[in-house]
């Protein structure tokens, strides 16, 4: 539908985050060395959100804001919209509901950007795309991929007793690549794949 406009919503429990330099792969795309992107989380705790473009960095994106608690699950809302005039409204984070807006780099991309999000290139949940490295400690849940909008957490969860975040029904449209994985069937690798979207698996 679109490589302007996607969301991605996922719940991740991290069971290690050693701090130790290693990165942890939420999500990555990748067509090649030069053209790329991913969702991780840092070997500091960072939430780090890059792409590249032709060699050149679009998005670069790290938070000041360190992810360490191990016992409790966390949504992360990451929401491209390339075509917005300010440049801080064209990559959007969430964490638990909440904006993040304090960051150690931030690289925005340029107005109307083709992005490397929903772009012709093989995609991965929990592990780096160009090596067979990066896999996450931890456990994923509720994986949504919209394609064609960018949503805020709204669309995927609301606060609960004492104001915890918790997950709600999304009841929005996917788009032509969008999928959502709700992982309940684990008979089988390709069941727990199954996408819930009403798309292909």
């Amino acid at each position: 539908t679109s490589t302007q406009k996607a969301t991605w919503s996922f719940w991740v429990k991290m069971a290690n985050i050693r701090y130790d330099g290693n990165d942890y792969f939420l999500f990555s795309s990748y067509s090649d060395a030069n053209s790329r992107m991913h969702i991780k989380i840092d070997g500091s705790g960072c939430l780090d959100i890059n792409e590249r473009i032709s060699s050149s960095v679009s998005i670069n994106l790290i938070t000041t804001r360190k992810l360490r608690d191990t016992f409790g699950w966390y949504n992360i809302v990451v929401a491209i919209d390339t075509t917005q005039a300010t440049e801080s409204n064209r990559v959007k984070i969430f964490v638990d509901g909440v904006q993040e807006t304090s960051f150690s780099t931030s690289t925005y991309p340029s107005q109307n950007t083709t992005t490397a999000w929903n772009n012709d290139a093989n995609h991965y949940i929990g592990r780096r795309g160009y090596a067979n490295t990066g896999f996450v400690e931890g456990y994923m849940s509720e994986v949504h991929f919209v394609d064609g909008q960018a949503l805020d957490p709204s669309s995927f969860g609301k606060s609960g007793k004492g104001g915890k975040w918790i997950p709600k029904e999304y009841k929005g449209t996917y788009g032509q690549n969008g999928f959502f994985l709700d992982f309940k069937d684990n008979s089988s690798t390709s069941a727990l794949g199954e996408d819930k979207s009403g798309n292909s698996h």
